[in-house]
This record gives structure tokens, C-alpha cells and sequence, in this order.
């Protein structure tokens, strides 16, 4: 019996450059970029000072206020996007039993872990908050979405780190491929622009120092290049069985026919230089989507802009595609947005739906000068259009943890 065919049907997205998938896609296509000063918090003790920030964002808009105070802003921005994905699918709550919830988030809510542990330490047991233990645990958004969706069927959160949000989008088809759901609302979410992280991350040597300049920060496969950029954001997609989707006469935007996850088993925070758990997670995922490489029209990289990641993305590309790795587009979305560590994957594939809908593929910003060992096609500086009928997403992660996703245009014939 063959199995299930899963659809897209609904996107939604927070992120530095809008408060939805279409602001943040507009964004994209204009090469702008949403990076800037940190505003949470002061900054000024620390040797970065900059990260990719929501901008705008009021809770209130989404829950009751109340709730929002409860809750960590990682939940809120992955409750947004839901709320978002649910209404372009035209479905409202309760979805019921044949309904799941799948979130990818690298940190949740630990601010609220740091918070509560600064009252302890400057004001006694007593005064700490009965919600800091619960907001603070990884699995808050996808209970807060299943809860405002009342989607009642399976919910699993995918910790792994930066592919946490496309392993989730990849849980969640296979999800409806086993027949547990007909929907599954997908994704990923970050909300963790905080001093520990910028302090851990810069004394890791791995993020950018270039303050004065923060909109040119991040620039991915750029000789010049000095680290990623901190970020938070949400990306959300309502999958659905086909045959389900059709039913209902809901839009579909895209099919996810194949996804895969591998470990590179070699370093906490070092990509196998060699690439092969990048090149693995790529094969899996286009054997499972029944494609070969010279089918894929895009690629939409991990593309960090760390000195090391880069180069090892570059030589795993070739070592899948071959001779096609130098003819199909590739483009890195954090250029722009910078890295919501287990947010970025779920956007990025919001912006291939995107790309699969328009036929435009979105720029890699602050590309000047190419690193010679970064010599594949990254569509840098301006916005391309293109035949696009089939894109791979990578995502690689803390922890040697890998996901890849295909998704392909659904056609009236297939």
C-alpha cells in the first residue's frame, strides 16, 4: 500500500524582517536585511552587540495578556505563527483527534530558567514564580499550540539544536505517512536573544563581532565572513494528507515528499570537516523523496557564515550533486534574518514554499567577496527568477545533528 502523500497547506512566520510569512518573504526578495543594536537587553558589557530581533511584536495580539506574562516569548512566537499557518489552511480550532503538533525549538524557554534563578539567589525561594519551571521547559510551544488549536493527536518537541525546525517539519510528515494525523501543524521556534547566549556563543568564537556594520553582520560564503548572527523568530507549516486536504478544498502550496536526519559523530560544535554527515543527511533525503540531484532547481543552505561550516556545507554539495552542485541555485536565508538556532530551519522552509510558489529565489546578502573555497552558485546580492519545481533545505546543527527536507511543486498531473 503506498503511503500517504503530505501537503502544505498553510505557512506562517515571525522573524527580524515581519511579524508574517509574507512581510518576511517581501523582505527576503528585497535583500533587506533584519539585523540590528540588541534591544532586550543592554548589551554594552559584551563583546557583541547585535542579533537579529523581532521587531513589533505584541503578544496580546495572539493570547490574552495574562497568559502571555506566563509564558516564554520562544511559546509566544511559535503560538503567532501557528495562528497564522491555521488561518491562510482555513482551518479553525478544535481540530480534534486526528490533529498534531510537531516543534523544533534549540533553548525554549530558558530565560525564564536564568530569571528565576537571579530571584532566588536576590530575594528567597519565596518570591520565585509557580510558572518559571513550566515556561521554562523545551516543550511549552507545542503544548500551547495543541492547547489554542486543540489539536488533540500526537505532539512531539525535536531538540536538536539548529535543525531542530526542519527535523520537526520531517516528524511531522512521516507523522501522516504512519496515518497517526490527517494535519500536523510543524515547525520550529526561537526566542533566546539573551546575555548568556551572546557571552557563550562569542566565547566559542562563533559569532559575529562587526557592531558598527550589523546589517552587513552575517554574510554567509563571504571571504570576510566572521561568525553567524543570534536570532529568534517562529516558522510554521499546517502539513496535510493530500487526499484530506482535497476534501476540504483547502490551498496547497507545496508537497514535502522526502526528508532524512544523520549525525556527523565527531564534534560538539565542528562540522565533520569532510561533510559526510551533511552529505548523508542530502542522500537519505532525496531517496526518500524518490529524486535525483540533478532534479533539485534550489537549494536553500544552512549557510551560517562561520569560517569552517561554510566550506564544509560547499564540499558536501559537491559531493552529492557533482557537476549539477555548480548549476543549481543556492541561498542563505540567515544572511538576512540571521540564525534562530531551532527557529531557522522551519522559516527557511517557509521561504521555499515561498520560492515554490513566486519562482523566485530569494538573494544571499553581503556576498563581496567569495571565499575561493566557496565557488557554487549562491545568488548573491539580488533576488533570481528561476524554473523551480523541486528544493532541498539543509540544516545542521550543535551536537553533529543533521536535517535535510525536499519539497517539490504539486502539479495538477502528479
Amino acid at each position: 500500500m503506498s503511503r500517504p502523500r503530505v501537503v502544505v497547506t498553510g505557512i506562517g512566520a515571525v522573524t527580524p524582517l515581519g511579524l508574517t510569512a509574507e512581510e518576511t518573504w517581501q523582505g527576503l526578495l528585497a535583500g533587506r536585511s533584519g539585523i540590528g543594536p540588541i534591544t532586550q537587553f543592554d548589551p554594552s558589557h559584551l563583546p557583541v552587540r547585535i542579533a537579529g530581533e523581532v521587531k513589533g511584536f505584541d503578544p496580546g495580539r495572539y493570547m490574552p495578556v495574562k497568559e502571555a506574562r506566563r509564558i516564554s516569548r520562544v511559546s509566544q512566537l511559535a503560538v503567532a505563527a501557528a495562528q497564522e499557518a491555521l488561518s491562510m489552511a482555513g482551518l479553525t480550532p478544535p481540530l480534534g483527534e486526528r490533529a498534531g503538533v510537531v516543534v523544533g525549538t534549540g533553548i525554549g524557554g530558558l530565560e525564564w530558567a536564568f530569571a528565576q534563578a537571579r530571584v532566588l539567589w536576590e530575594r528567597g525561594w519565596e518570591r520565585v514564580s509557580p510558572f518559571g519551571i513550566t515556561a521554562s521547559l523545551p516543550n511549552m510551544p507545542a503544548h500551547h499550540i495543541s492547547g489554542w488549536a486543540q489539536a488533540l493527536g500526537p505532539t512531539l518537541t525535536v531538540v536538536t539544536a539548529c535543525a531542530a525546525g526542519t527535523q520537526a517539519v520531517g516528524e511531522g510528515a512521516e507523522m501522516i505517512r504512519r496515518g497517526a494525523a490527517d494535519v500536523v501543524i510543524a515547525g520550529g521556534a526561537e526566542g533566546f536573544i539573551h546575555e548568556v547566549a551572546i557571552a557563550g556563543f562569542a566565547a566559542m568564537r562563533a559569532i559575529s563581532t562587526r557592531n558598527d556594520e550589523p546589517q552587513r553582520a552575517c554574510r554567509p560564503f563571504d571571504a570576510q565572513r566572521d561568525g553567524f548572527v543570534l536570532a529568534e523568530g517562529a516558522g510554521i507549516l499546517v502539513l496535510e494528507n493530500l487526499e484530506h486536504a482535497r476534501a476540504r478544498g483547502a490551498p496547497i502550496l507545496a508537497e514535502v515528499v522526502g526528508w532524512s536526519s544523520s549525525s556527523d559523530g565527531f564534534h560538539v560544535a565542528q562540522p565533520d570537516p569532510e561533510g559526510q554527515g551533511a552529505m548523508r543527511a542530502m542522500r537519505w533525503a532525496l531517496q526518500d523523496a524518490g529524486v535525483r540531484p540533478e532534479e533539485v532547481d534550489y537549494i536553500n543552505a544552512h549557510g551560517t557564515a562561520t569560517p569552517l561550516n561554510d566550506i564544509v556545507e560547499t564540499r558536501a554539495i559537491k559531493g552529492v550533486f557533482g557537476p549539477h552542485a555548480y548549476r543549481v541555485p543556492i541561498s542563505a536565508t540567515k544572511s538576512m534574518t540571521g540564525h534562530a538556532m531551532g527557529g531557522s530551519g522551519a522559516i527557511e522552509a517557509v521561504a521555499c514554499v515561498l520560492t515554490l510558489r513566486d519562482q523566485v529565489i530569494h538573494p544571499t546578502v553581503n556576498l563581496e567577496e567569495p571565499d575561493p573555497e566557496c565557488d557554487l552558485d549562491y545568488v548573491p546580492g539580488q533576488a533570481r527568477r528561476a524554473e523551480v519545481r523541486v528544493v532541498l533545505s539543509n540544516s545542521f546543527g550543535l551536537g553533529g545533528q543533521n536535517a535535510c527536507l525536499v519539497m517539490k511543486k504539486l502539479t495538477i498531473n502528479n
